[in-house]
């Protein structure tokens, strides 16, 4: 018998065409509305993770924040000695760690005048970040402990300073520590990011280049009063953030400073705290979108009860011909359902492939997951259902001998 009715529903659908088309528009723009934003929301989300995950998701920078009268003091600056016994008291917890060095300055090349940013990094800061060296190679060891006057570049850098991503073996002069220095370019790297997510990142007219972290540590010439750390890579949430609170406690008490004189900023706690906001803000604007499925809804019950004033005389035939209340209630039930599923697959396939094509425009892999398209396919199928129930009902309750005096 359903079988009967589901052929009964899809004939009375494609014997009006347009009305039926109409009908479903409604759910189409709805589902489709609902699969795109929530797919945008998952993707801004993704995009975002990755942002900070290239900066390392147990990446914490430590700042002084003196509050007393003292201020400053000589003493504050991070030597290397201070680093040293950092990592014996810390061992495998603490997986890195470098004074969070860095200067800008303007580089004249044949190219013409580019502000470049030295960035000082130790020889495994490459295990901790999600470049490649595309040419030449990382520091050693050995150039971190003898200060050779030697850089790392991005290829965009290199690309602006020289005219070409291959400059290795090229050279640049730039200020640090109150003098002009040379350096030899001995390795390029490159940073596998979509134009989606350097508009994230911001337009940063600076080049960013790295140089031995050696550079940087407190003496004569140069001040370092902030730390750049990466825990363990397995270390997450409270983990992480007590790992975080000892780093911090323990390094009040060497430096004979409080622990409230330092202050952290914890890139994982961070990522969390965004991930968290962007996941409401998708799930809310999923939820305003879903507002055009209740319109669709509506739009199915209003051409519902119409069909059924239409097919009055229909109605009245099969009652006299045996049908009973609770087929007739089937039968337009299904017709309801029918639309809804329809125009509910159509949304779906129209929702992934524009999402798909923007994708491909951008250059960004679009998030669409499983779960919010059954999701949504099944709200449809609710909506038609609930909204067909009032016309079905009205339907199935005719008077036979009434419906076929109907004119």
């Amino acid at each position: 018998m359903v079988v009967e009715n589901l052929k009964m529903a899809i004939a009375a659908l494609v014997a009006n065409k347009m009305r039926s088309f109409l009908t479903m528009l409604g759910i189409i723009i709805g589902i489709g509305s609902v699969i795109a934003i929530v797919a945008i929301g998952d993707t801004v989300r993704r995009i975002v993770s990755s942002i900070y995950e290239n900066f390392g998701a147990t990446q914490s920078i430590i700042y002084p924040n003196f509050q007393d009268d003292s201020g400053y003091r000589l003493s504050d600056d991070f030597t290397k000695d201070d680093i040293e016994t950092l990592k014996k008291v810390f061992g495998n917890q603490l997986a890195y760690i470098d004074t969070n060095g860095s200067a800008s300055g303007d580089v004249k090349t044949r190219m013409g005048i580019n502000k470049v940013t030295l960035t000082g990094a130790d020889y495994n800061f490459i295990d901790f970040q999600s470049f490649k060296i595309t040419s030449g190679r990382f520091f050693s060891q050995s150039d971190i402990k003898q200060q050779r006057y030697v850089a790392v570049i991005e290829d965009t850098a290199a690309l602006k300073m020289f005219g070409t991503e291959n400059a290795t073996g090229r050279t640049f002069r730039q200020k640090l520590n109150g003098a002009l220095r040379e350096f030899l370019v001995i390795g390029i790297y490159h940073l596998d990011i979509s134009p989606v997510q350097k508009l994230f990142m911001g337009n940063n007219q600076s080049v960013s280049a790295y140089i031995p972290s050696s550079f940087f540590y407190g003496n004569d010439e140069s001040t370092a009063f902030s730390l750049r750390i990466f825990a363990d890579k397995s270390f997450k949430g409270e983990k992480l953030a007590r790992f975080n609170n000892d780093f911090i406690e323990y390094l009040a008490k060497m430096k004979n400073r409080k622990k409230e004189d330092y202050y952290i900023v914890d890139v994982g706690a961070q990522m969390s705290q965004v991930d968290q906001f962007l996941g409401g803000v998708s799930v809310a604007m999923g939820g305003i979108a879903a507002i055009s499925l209740l319109v669709g809804g509506i739009g199915i019950m209003n051409i519902m009860l119409v069909s059924v004033t239409e097919r009055t005389r229909e109605i009245g035939t099969r009652k006299a011909l045996g049908a009973t209340t609770g087929d007739i209630l089937t039968q337009f039930l299904i017709e309801s359902a029918v639309i809804s599923a329809i125009g509910g697959t159509i949304g779906i396939i129209i929702a992934s492939a524009g999402m798909s094509i923007v994708g491909v425009l951008l250059k960004q892999s679009v998030v669409i997951k499983p779960v919010a398209v059954l999701l949504a396919v099944g709200f449809s199928a609710v909506v038609g259902i609930f909204f067909g129930i009032y016309p079905a009902q009205k339907a199935a309750k005719r008077d036979p001998i009434e419906c076929l005096r109907y004119e």
